[in-house]
């Protein structure tokens, strides 16, 4: 059979995947990842886990059409529930709310199954501040960031490693306060998290473009509510124009250059 072609999406997401890791794909759908990564031997063996039943059988076929079964092995279970602890060193997820991500992690994590993995690499589709802080309140440090536009939608890809001594560098370090061009705005842990400290620091188009999104969003949910006379309608108004303020700024004092 011919190598799998992936989505750049998925592509890109392969591409953190160390070589020669044992990967875990949670949420596989159709098993394309861990096919493309065996194929391509980045990843000597694979584990492809899905929840629905669905998807289950269709990443059996598309491991069985790849003639891999003696390689990738595909599980029926909810989450990291279908690895055994130091099984895999790579675990990816993609596709799912930053939330659901953080909370297939946490239940992962209280059952033992991250002992091993040195590398996670997420694919949220929205939520990315929350599983930020979920690595972050866990011990898991980024190591990259990316951001892509594909079909119209807009994808950031996480990856982390655990914090510890032989970290290249720490969570103290990435999260520290700094000032953007000319000091007008200074980036404090809260606004890291929110829009990201590795995609602050390399900022492209696509990243502009998702957070003059978010400013339109915001200035929709200021005009609704903009009808109401509620003293809580009023405060929420202020958080938001506060939100959209900090946001133009950040977008102000980004090097136009790489936008």
């Amino acid at each position: 059979m011919n190598n799998v072609k992936l989505s750049d999406r998925l592509q890109l997401l392969l591409e953190q995947v160390p070589q020669g890791s044992r990967l875990a794909d949670i949420g596989s759908d159709h098993a394309l990842l861990p096919v493309a990564a065996v194929q391509s031997g980045i990843a000597p063996a694979a584990i492809a886990g899905e929840v629905n039943p669905g998807p289950y059988e269709a990443a059996l076929r598309g491991v069985a059409e790849a003639g891999l079964g003696g390689q990738i092995t595909v599980r029926r279970g909810d989450g990291l529930e279908v690895l055994e602890p130091g099984e895999a060193d790579c675990i990816t997820i993609a596709g799912m709310g930053g939330s659901l991500i953080a909370a297939i992690l946490e239940r992962g994590r209280k059952l033992g199954k991250l002992a091993g993995v040195k590398t996670l690499a997420l694919q949220p589709n929205v939520g990315e501040d929350i599983l930020r802080r979920w690595l972050l309140d866990n011990g898991w440090v980024l190591v990259s960031e990316h951001i892509l536009e594909e079909d119209g939608k807009r994808y950031e890809i996480l990856t982390a490693a655990p914090e510890d001594a032989e970290a290249k560098r720490t969570n103290e370090q990435l999260y520290s306060e700094y000032a953007l061009a000319g000091g007008k705005v200074v980036c404090d842990q809260a606004l890291l998290l929110q829009m990201g400290p590795w995609l602050l620091q390399a900022p492209n188009e696509v990243f502009a473009a998702k957070w003059q999104g978010e400013i339109a969003k915001l200035e929709g949910i200021l005009s609704s509510l903009s009808r109401s006379e509620l003293e809580a309608a009023e405060e929420k108004r202020s958080k938001i124009r506060l939100q959209i303020k900090r946001i133009t700024e950040v977008l102000e004092c980004l090097p136009k250059d790489r936008l």
